[in-house]
């Protein structure tokens, strides 16, 4: 039988990031309700029942159980001075072996976007996936004219990468990405955006 990993908590200047628990569910629900406007142009189709108590328990479930099978790093982030749930960030994929990689994906509340909250938490997640993760990679995606997302990728060290074809399904059509990477130890300067 596989022991649990320990429950992660990543103390950033101003958030503590998390594993989501059921007492989430509120909080959670009425950021991604009040900012479904900001949010839906870049994720996938919300599913009908999206927004509910049922769908939420099966996100902390799958949170727990990735997390505690190594595939996944699936974080809320919440304010510390006040515990304000402010968006999430995942270090998912998670690859061992000759790759030692992860990939990123974020979203923030619309009231708390351009805020420095993102920045602070990719460097955090980042450090953490370098330093006790040992991993080597990190990678991330963005639709093309995300100019907001593209911006803390490359303000957090990531650098442009290309462009990948029908890459995800956003909005209910399959779109481009371009692809940003973070290296440990990067050396390879400022890169081209295309």
């Amino acid at each position: 039988m596989r022991l649990a990993r320990r429950r992660i908590r990543i103390h950033t200047e101003r958030m503590l990031l998390r594993l989501p628990v059921h007492n989430d569910f509120r909080a959670w629900t009425a950021l991604r309700s009040d900012s479904a406007g900001f949010l839906k142009p870049w994720e996938p189709v919300w599913a009908d029942d999206h927004l509910t108590r049922k769908s939420f328990t099966g996100r902390v479930h799958w949170s727990q159980r990735s997390h505690d099978q190594g595939s996944a790093v699936p974080l809320f982030m919440i304010r510390a001075e006040d515990e304000v749930l402010l968006g999430a960030i995942t270090l998912d994929n998670i690859r061992r072996g000759p790759a030692m990689a992860g990939t990123i994906g974020y979203w923030i509340g619309a009231p708390f976007a351009r805020r420095g909250y993102m920045k602070e938490a990719i460097e955090a997640v980042c450090h953490h996936a370098f330093e006790s993760m040992d991993l080597s990679r990190i990678e991330a995606a963005c639709l093309p004219e995300n100019t907001a997302s593209r911006g803390v990728l490359e303000k957090s060290g990531f650098k442009y990468e290309g462009v990948a074809q029908s890459y995800l399904q956003i909005a209910g059509r399959w779109r481009n990405h371009v692809l940003y990477a973070n290296l440990r130890g990067d050396r390879r300067g400022k890169t081209q955006v295309g």
